[in-house]
């Protein structure tokens, strides 16, 4: 859905594919769930907003279009962070799927070549994560000539402005998973793989 969407004024948040009275069992509780969603994100988006009104440079630019520009301009550096957050949960929230989904073969098989099998993949992934140094992203994406890596993203940074195209990826903003690990972000992780929507993370694939 949101690959294939092009977000215009006002941005604002997306639906979500499963309601946020319900969490995203049985990992994410609806406190933490709304939380994140109603108030942090949307909090990205409040400000973007402020910022495009008062930019006439920005006006009538898609999200994917701020973020390209924002990120090649120091002055906009303030754009870029509500920008690339606005996109990078947007993104998250669409990998995200209540007790997960059953991963499609060409998605396994792309794990497998790349990484020797999908446990190792999953291992190496969260290894990455949990040494993600303060707050940030872990992604894996797949690169201009097919392979998939494992790449960490500080702050807002999203690898859309390095040539990469997400596939998946992990919060690691403590806000993500205070209220239901507390700072245990290793106890988040190891849950994370019961509600990856692998059918999305496919659905990425080039």
């Amino acid at each position: 859905m949101f690959r294939a969407a092009v977000v215009r004024l006002q941005h604002s948040l997306p639906t979500l594919p499963y309601p946020v009275e319900g969490g995203i069992p049985p990992v994410i509780s609806a406190k933490q769930l709304d939380l994140h969603y109603n108030k942090h994100h949307n909090a990205y988006i409040v400000k973007l907003n402020g910022f495009v009104e008062a930019d006439s440079s920005l006006k009538g630019k898609s999200l994917e279009e701020i973020i390209a520009m924002s990120a090649a301009d120091p002055a906009k550096k303030v754009v870029f962070n509500n920008a690339a957050q606005h996109y990078n949960h947007s993104f998250y929230w669409n990998c995200l799927k209540p007790h997960g989904s059953a991963m499609p073969e060409k998605l396994e098989a792309a794990l497998i070549a790349s990484f020797g099998s999908v446990d190792e993949f999953k291992s190496q992934f969260a290894a990455s994560a949990v040494a993600n140094f303060g707050s940030g992203w872990t992604w894996l994406v797949q690169t201009a000539d097919k392979k998939l890596q494992i790449v960490n993203t500080s702050n807002a940074a999203v690898p859309t402005t390095d040539g990469l195209t997400p596939l998946l990826t992990a919060d690691v903003w403590e806000h993500a998973y205070y209220v239901d690990f507390l700072n245990r972000r290793d106890s988040y992780l190891e849950s994370f793989w019961q509600i990856v929507n692998w059918e999305f993370v496919a659905s990425g694939m080039q």
